[in-house]
């Protein structure tokens, strides 16, 4: 016949009620809570510690006060403990916040709160150099502007000075521009032309004028500009040596009137080309 072991059970209320003193070894069971006691021959019941029976089929040990030494296993393999987590990963388990995860990770850039990939609210990032990508509705360009080649989709407005940097505007329609004016003034003396403050000039002979042209573009490229001079005629002009005019002449220009001249230059201003536009305009 087959040997049967059995242990001594009832509820907790019950075991509690009667209170016995288990013989030493001797195991007790509470049906309901399926808390486990061993008896030692001399404490009552309710003075005895618990052991439970988990649900799952293993065995925990209950004393709040239990303290293990060694390493705990679980099938053979090292239990992970608190102990065991990176610095604050333990902190960010019990508080899983932005500021406690900033804590728990290494080698993150930035600070401030998590962000997810939709729609995110980013405050005064620094994004790099991203190697390709879309930019929607973007105000505030770098001082640096854009760099390389970058489409401009649509209509535009700009405002302020847009600053090409002698860099070349290919296939551009033209429509109701201008040209910025140097307006000189009075001219007497030396006076120079200064290209960077404008490629139309306007000026009115006072005086015996000595003339310098300054900044032309660079020597394989097109560059010119138109002088309106009034009274030129009214005092010596001393063009650069550097003009050629023609048939080797300068002009005669008008004591009182209007002139228009136009010079151009291929080669940076090393010959420049005279040509009278307008003599005597009203």
């Amino acid at each position: 016949m087959a040997s049967k072991i059995q242990i001594r059970r009832d509820t907790a209320s019950n075991w509690t009620n009667a209170n016995p003193t288990l013989s030493n070894g001797e195991l007790g069971l509470e049906t309901d809570t399926k808390k486990l006691k061993a008896g030692d021959g001399s404490t009552a019941w309710t003075s005895l510690a618990y052991y439970t029976l988990a649900t799952a089929g293993y065995a925990a040990y209950a004393d709040t006060t239990a303290n293990f030494t060694g390493t705990l296993q679980e099938g053979g393999s090292n239990v992970v403990t608190a102990s065991d987590l990176g610095t604050n990963v333990a902190t960010f388990l019990a508080t899983p916040s932005s500021a406690n995860l900033a804590g728990a990770v290494t080698n993150e850039t930035g600070s401030g709160a998590l962000v997810f990939a939709t729609s995110p609210t980013l405050v005064t990032p620094v994004l790099g150099t991203p190697a390709s990508g879309t930019m929607t509705n973007v105000t505030g360009l770098p001082p640096a502007g854009v760099v390389g080649t970058a489409a401009i989709l649509g209509a535009n407005t700009f405002t302020g000075a847009q600053n090409l940097a002698d860099n070349t505007l290919q296939r551009a329609n033209l429509l109701d521009y201008s040209e910025v004016t140097n307006a000189i003034g009075n001219a007497t003396g030396a006076k120079t032309i200064d290209l960077t403050l404008g490629n139309s000039v306007t000026a009115t002979t006072t005086g015996a004028t000595t003339w310098t042209f300054s900044n032309p573009t660079a020597s394989d490229e097109l560059c010119g500009f138109s002088l309106k001079l009034i009274n030129g005629g009214s005092a010596t002009q001393t063009w650069p040596t550097t003009v050629d005019w023609p048939a080797a002449t300068a002009p005669t220009l008008t004591a009182s009137g209007t002139d228009v001249l136009v010079f151009i230059t291929c080669d940076g201003g090393t010959t420049w080309y005279g040509f009278v536009a307008g003599l005597a305009l009203a």
